[in-house]
């Protein structure tokens, strides 16, 4: 029987055609993928530009669509969720990035820093916690550091804090002393609300010594001195406020007169007192050298010393609270309306940010930044 070798003359041909018009059509699909893949990309692009998240989100999920592969859409897409406040797509989109096994070690620490922002936006402290702190060693390693920080000072857990203040002293350019000082004088008041007070003197001690101009070291030593009966202490914290943060004395003044004159010393308070409001004029330091004079008369000099130096209509009011109108009636109607004009002026306010209130903060309330509140009243700045 011989073979018939007719079918290779026609399946030969055959093969060849049918193979060629397959890689034609793989060809041109790849062709129209690549268009519409980076058409997307550049629409999604435009309506950022514009302001117009919505249809970017859309023209970016067509472009991930299309090139599932592309890391970088995915970011893209992630972020703009975050930004929208889409936080559970934006943490499937990061997770989805971090399941990958195909994405390098740079991509991956992103992608993991992108995640712990989505928790934190979230208000998830502790799901942001666990993340950030899996970034160590990273690129990202002294961002996290911060955002631990704030996580820490937002939920009042101030030995953490102090745990990253002092890698972030050590890490950063920055200085994170003063911050480290503040959390130290945080844990004494825990440790004074608790009871126990040598606690809260040692803590109290080492924020002193790390950052003697901290006005609040000294303040919260001379008040704890006071609380347990130790008033030459507490007189000497105030002296040393004084030498080491002259600017504050101004928050201390009222305290000090009290000493003052439970110890006998009038007269070198005043010496402190006078030598401050020469290098700066302040209400509080008048009202406190006011306290101490002899009679009414001596009392109001005072407030007439303060208006001859610095124009301010707070002492105005303290002045023309002595004086007598012919007709009572009147008098309580202004007395009534001075000391509603003078309220918003004895407020303090804060550098950063403007936030306004009756009493001095350490931290803002309104911002959260340290030290931001300067010891003189509105009226005074």
């Amino acid at each position: 029987m011989e073979l018939d070798l007719t079918w290779l003359l026609w399946g030969l041909p055959i093969a060849f055609a049918l193979g060629w018009i397959a890689s034609r059509l793989d060809l041109k699909q790849w062709r129209i993928a690549g268009r519409q893949a980076p058409r997307a990309y550049f629409r999604g692009l435009n309506h950022l530009l514009n302001e117009q998240q919505d249809q970017a989100i859309d023209a970016f999920i067509e472009a991930v669509q299309s090139d599932p592969d592309t890391a970088e859409l995915h970011f893209a897409l992630g972020n703009l969720f975050r930004r929208r406040g889409d936080y559970d797509r934006a943490v499937r989109v990061h997770e989805h990035l971090l399941a990958r096994s195909d994405i390098g070690r740079k991509d991956r620490d992103r992608a993991q820093h992108a995640l712990a922002l989505d928790f934190l936006k979230a208000g998830l402290l502790d799901r942001a916690e666990t993340a950030l702190a899996k970034l160590e060693g990273s690129d990202f390693e002294g961002e996290a550091l911060l955002a631990l920080l704030s996580i820490y000072e937002r939920s009042r857990d101030w030995p953490q804090a102090r745990r990253i203040a002092e890698k972030l002293d050590q890490a950063q350019p920055g200085s994170f002393v003063g911050r480290l000082a503040h959390y130290l004088c945080e844990e004494a008041e825990l440790a004074q609300r608790a009871g126990n007070s040598l606690q809260a003197f040692k803590l109290l001690d080492e924020a002193v010594t790390r950052v003697p101009s901290l006005a609040r070291g000294w303040l919260a030593i001379s008040a704890l001195r006071t609380q347990v009966g130790d008033l030459a202490g507490a007189y000497t914290a105030l002296e040393k406020l004084n030498q080491h943060a002259p600017q504050a004395l101004p928050l201390a003044a009222r305290h000090l007169v009290e000493l003052a004159r439970k110890l006998g010393k009038e007269a070198d308070a005043i010496r402190m007192l006078e030598a401050a409001h020469a290098r700066a004029p302040s209400l509080d330091v008048s009202e406190a050298l006011a306290s101490l004079g002899a009679d009414d008369r001596s009392r109001r000099q005072r407030f007439l010393s303060h208006l001859a130096q610095e124009p301010s209509l707070v002492m105005a009011t303290r002045w023309l609270e002595g004086e007598t109108l012919s007709d009572p009636t009147a008098q309580a109607h202004v007395k009534n309306a001075l000391e509603a004009a003078c309220g918003p002026l004895q407020r303090y306010r804060c550098a950063a940010c403007g936030f306004e209130a009756r009493q001095h903060f350490w931290q803002c309330p309104g911002c959260q930044a340290w030290d931001s509140y300067p010891a003189r009243r509105v009226e005074e700045l």
